[in-house]
This record gives C-alpha cells, sequence and structure tokens, in this order.
C-alpha cells in the first residue's frame, strides 16, 4: 500500500487507526517516521514518503515519533493471510530466528539461498532479514526498559543485542533517547506505580472492532487442566519457549489485550509477544474481512449482529495437531479429559505462583518415546498419534510458521486417521491459513441447516467459494449460532 501515494496521505490526514502497521509515514523535514493515526497535526504532503516497514524507514534514518510510537503498531496483516516466501520468511523473523539462526537459518528453514530472501525482502519491504530483526530487538529492547527494573547489561543481551555498545547505539537511533533516557521518561509519566517482581505487564494493540467472545470463549472452552485456565476475567496459559518457558495471561480490553508475562528467560519476550499475538489473531484486518462477509446476504445479519470475529488460533503448533487428535469425534469436554490425562502423565512440571497452571503441554519428542500401550485410547487412535508426533519429532512433519500451507496439507492428508476435518481445523488453528474451511464440522453443519445454507459438505463448499479467502473466519459467524460455550466469554 505504500506506493498509493495519495491513497497513504488520505489516511495520514484522517488519523485512520485501521493502517497502522499497513505501512509508515516518514517526515523529511523532522526526520521522524509516523503511524497513520499519529495525533500531531499531519504534515504538508510533499514533506511526506511513506516505507512498508519500521525497518525500512531506521535504515533511511528516520527515529520513531515519540508520541504516536509507530514501533508498538500493529503488525501488517498481509503476512498473516498470505503463504509466499516474504510471508513465511516474516513470520520467522517474528519468531525470532534470525536472532537464534542467523540469516543463513532463515533462508535453510524457507528452502532458499540467502541472497534470494534478501532480494524478495528488500524488494518489498525496503530492508534485509538482519534491518528486520534489529527492529524487533530494538522495540524488545524497548519494553524491556520500560517494564523492568533490570540493569542496562542484561537488557542488552536479553533483547538479542551482541554487544552493550550495539545495544546503546540502536536505541540512540530509533528512538533518539539512551536507554537512561527512555527509563527516566517512562518513571515520570508511570509515578505511583510499582510493577510486579518478575511480570511483565504489556499492552498488545489490534485493529478494530474486534469481537472477545468467540476468541476467548473458544479458548477457555478447550482449555486443558494444568495448561491452561480461565482465572479473573484472564485466559492464562503456560508457553514451551526457545530458551525456556512462560505464563502469561491474556485481558480483553475495549482498545487493546492486558498482557502480562512471566518468563523463566527474557529473550523469549519478543518471542512470546509474537506468538500471543498470532494465537489471538491481533494482526488481522476485521474491515477487510468483515467486509467481504457482508456481501453474502445469509452472513451479513451475523456480521452485523457482533462483527469483529478473529479467529483463535495457537501458540504451539505440535501441541494442537496432537489436541486435534485427542479431539476427533468426540465431545470438546471428552478432548480436554484426554488431553488433560497426557499432560497429567507426561508434561513438565511448572510453577505458577499466581494460579493454578502445573505444566508445559508433552513435546512431540517426549511423546515419540512413549511406549505406545502406554495411551489410554483405541487401537486406531493410539496409531494415528503416535505416527504424528514421530514425524513431528524427526522433522519429517512441519507445522511452523514457515511451512507452505498447501504441501502440509498433503503431507497431513496422508497419515493414517487424518481426514478432511482433522486438516481443515490444524490450517486454521495451527498453520494460520485464513481460508481453511471445515464443510463436515458437525458446528458448521447445524448452521447452515438453521441458515437454509446447503447441508452436504460438497455443496457448503461450493456455496462458501465467494467467502474466500476469508472462509475460517465465516466458520466463526457460522458457529456463533450455536449456544456452545465457545462463544460465550466466561463470566
Amino acid at each position: 500500500m505504500h506506493t498509493d501515494t495519495e491513497g497513504c496521505v488520505r489516511a495520514v490526514r484522517s488519523k485512520d487507526a485501521r493502517f497502522d502497521g499497513w505501512f509508515f509515514t516518514a517526515v523529511l523535514t523532522t526526520r521522524i517516521y509516523c503511524r497513520p493515526s499519529c495525533p500531531v497535526v499531519p504534515p504538508k504532503p510533499e514533506n511526506m514518503t511513506f516505507y512498508p516497514s519500521a525497518a525500512a524507514c531506521q535504515q533511511a534514518g528516520f527515529r520513531a515519533c515519540k508520541r504516536c510510537r509507530p514501533d508498538t503498531s500493529p503488525g501488517s496483516p498481509e503476512w498473516n493471510q498470505r503463504a509466499d516466501l516474504v510471508a513465511r520468511a516474516m513470520r520467522l523473523i517474528g519468531d525470532g530466528i534470525v536472532d537464534r539462526e542467523g540469516v543463513p537459518g532463515l533462508a535453510t528453514r524457507l528452502g532458499y539461498s540467502t541472497r534470494q530472501v534478501e532480494r524478495q525482502l528488500l524488494a518489498e519491504l525496503g530492508a534485509g532479514p538482519l534491518a528486520l530483526a534489529r527492529a524487533q530487538r530494538a522495540q524488545t529492547a524497548r519494553l524491556l526498559i520500560e517494564t523492568t527494573p533490570l540493569p542496562m547489561a542484561e537488557i542488552a543481551f536479553a533483547a538479542g543485542f551482541s554487544s552493550i555498545r550495539t545495544f546503546n547505539d540502536t536505541v540512540r537511533e530509533v528512538f533518539a533517547l539512551a536507554p537512561s533516557e527512555l527509563r527516566t521518561r517512562t518513571l515520570r509519566n508511570r509515578a505511583g506505580s510499582t510493577p510486579t517482581p518478575g511480570v511483565l505487564a504489556l499492552r498488545l494493540p489490534f485493529r478494530a472492532p474486534l469481537n472477545p467472545d468467540n476468541l476467548f470463549g473458544h479458548l477457555a472452552a478447550t482449555a486443558v487442566p494444568g495448561v491452561e485456565e480461565w482465572r479473573d476475567g484472564a485466559y492464562r496459559r503456560t508457553m514451551r519457549l526457545p530458551y525456556g518457558h512462560g505464563v502469561v495471561a491474556l485481558t480483553p480490553e475495549p482498545d487493546h489485550i492486558g498482557c502480562r508475562l512471566t518468563l523463566s528467560d527474557l529473550r523469549d519476550l519478543a518471542v512470546a509477544i509474537s506468538r500471543c499475538r498470532r494465537m489471538l489473531d491481533l494482526d488481522a484486518d476485521p474491515v477487510a474481512v468483515d467486509g467481504q462477509l457482508r456481501t453474502d446476504p445469509v452472513l451479513k445479519p451475523l456480521v452485523d449482529k457482533a462483527p469483529g470475529r478473529r479467529v483463535p488460533r495457537t501458540v504451539d503448533e505440535a501441541e494442537f495437531a496432537v489436541r486435534a487428535v485427542l479431539g476427533q469425534q468426540v465431545s470438546t469436554a471428552a478432548a480436554r479429559t484426554h488431553a488433560a490425562r497426557l499432560v497429567a502423565a507426561h508434561g513438565e512440571a511448572v510453577e505458577d505462583p499466581e494460579g493454578g497452571l502445573t505444566h508445559l503441554f508433552p513435546s512431540a519428542e517426549s511423546l515419540a518415546a512413549l511406549d505406545p500401550e502406554a495411551l489410554a485410547m483405541p487401537a486406531s487412535r493410539r496409531g494415528t498419534l503416535t505416527t504424528l508426533v514421530g514425524q513431528l519429532a524427526d522433522g519429517t512433519l512441519n507445522l511452523g510458521v514457515e511451512g507452505d500451507w498447501a504441501q502440509t496439507r498433503a503431507r497431513l492428508l496422508a497419515l493414517p486417521g487424518f481426514g478432511p476435518w482433522t486438516v481443515e481445523i490444524i490450517a486454521m488453528r495451527a498453520l494460520g491459513d485464513p481460508d481453511a474451511f471445515l464443510p463436515t464440522d458437525l458446528g458448521v453443519r447445524r448452521a447452515a441447516q438453521e441458515l437454509d445454507l446447503p447441508s452436504t459438505p460438497a455443496a457448503l463448499t461450493a456455496r462458501a467459494t465467494d467467502w474466500r479467502p476469508w472462509r475460517a473466519y465465516a466458520v466463526q459467524y457460522l458457529w456463533a449460532t450455536d449456544n456452545h460455550p465457545i462463544n460465550f466469554l466466561p463470566a
């Protein structure tokens, strides 16, 4: 969108927050860059230039605006609705791969050469993988500076910087303030507040509208005891992270999602935030999604009644695939029971002073090492589960954010016991495909009958062609016609 100068100028003049994250405005006279909704008086059009990423602005020598803090805007919805090289690379960079494995590791996971990856990112985003990862490190550093009392040296390495000098130079360049000045400014603005030791309190932005009912309702209704819970108005869960583990509490608020993180290793901060945003689908563009679905006269009343539904996803793709197998042809309550038994017997114990979380969900590697006879389930499902975890553990099957959706679907369908429903629910909630569709799902078929839509899977799939590429969101609206607990925000 950044190449449409006239459209960008209109968005900036109207301070339209819907475009935050789509592009960034760089002001030639002040050398700062802003989000489109910046509250200051818009500059003259001839003094504005537009970039597709914060990293591109920083690389061009612009610093972040202190008023609108463009580095904290929602991410571009492009990266979660596409499966091409650039989108997959951006999802991996958000997951911290460049910091952990470097650009060669990023290229290897994508199956391309480093030169090809750099060329594609530069062409579309105006910045290469190192610059994009550097922008993410700067944002992580700012969060740690503002939300923790940690020494700057610890923050530098936790944010992914290789040296304190690089940390200091980057913070000064990006924010036009030294790290100590950022902290002093924050303390002055938060006078009287006392942070909880070891807990990071953050705000996760999103594009309005956001309907929390089905999003948090689904996560709470399907929560696995010990791993997830709904407590004091927040969805809480444990997370397995690259350097350790974490506990997160996510609370829906009118204009943001409250996020409280407790991490065993602060180097996991950026990854934890990225995975929470992905689980709650916070980078979606609800105006585009709902606008498309409203063109169908059957869906229009459902969308108008409760716009802004998101697709509840996951923080761990392998975990969700295992849970999908456990949930085959059983009720939500039965699926929770099966998963809870697996967690209690084989999950890794963790401490949670603030609630009732007790375990991490078992890893694919630990499940693959089990004696299949120890799994209390029918023989056919036991075979399905052991085949799945075996391929996840040895790398034959990869459900990560870098995966190609079509290829992954084909590999899943080739596994014993995997039918269209299991493959599509994994595509929807683990892979993040916004066009995943469940015509054989019982809840979808009930909704179709109630709304006088075709009831057979083939006919319903043909009818849903007009909903593309947002059929996963259409499923959320169809599910919402039922009184199932997944559709209601818990009390």
